[in-house]
């Protein structure tokens, strides 16, 4: 770190030769502050890497967005092949249900997202649905992205 600049006691009076020294008192915060920039910076563009998801086209609607709690909210997408994962998990089918009850028991929220790609057919859609229900999660949000169109033929941006 920095060195402190040793002051003579008495202030600027002339002593005896032989006087004693002692070292200045002063805290040199400028490395401190110099790595905390540092830091912040690198934070600032690590932070938009980590969001890691699974790529789906998701269908737009005008719906807002849902408020989310303290938990880390739990994800099921299904992919444009149909393929169900949990989080960032593939998932059989048939696993499924047993590996939602697992969750269920460790989690204190039964809220769940669900993501299906636009592509997928109703009917897997709401076999999944069935699943979380089954799973114990009775509280099922559907993501979508924003910007699509209304029922009155407009288009909310």
């Amino acid at each position: 770190m920095g060195a402190g600049v040793v002051q003579k006691e008495g202030g600027g009076r002339r002593r005896r030769r032989g006087g004693r020294t002692r070292p200045m008192a002063e805290i040199n915060v400028t490395p401190f502050v110099d790595v905390m920039l540092v830091l912040l910076i690198i934070f600032m563009v690590a932070a938009p890497l980590l969001t890691v998801g699974v790529p789906v086209e998701l269908p737009k609607t005008a719906a807002g967005a849902l408020d989310v709690e303290q938990e880390e909210p739990l994800t099921v997408t299904i992919t444009a092949e149909g393929e169900v994962q949990i989080q960032t998990t593939a998932t059989a089918r048939d696993d499924l249900v047993p590996k939602l009850r697992a969750i269920a028991s460790e989690r204190d929220s039964d809220k769940v997202f669900l993501r299906a790609d636009g592509a997928v057919p109703y009917e897997l859609v709401m076999q999944v649905m069935g699943a979380l229900n089954a799973g114990g999660f009775s509280n099922i949000g559907l993501v979508t992205d924003i910007g699509g169109p209304t029922l009155d033929g407009t288009v909310e941006q």
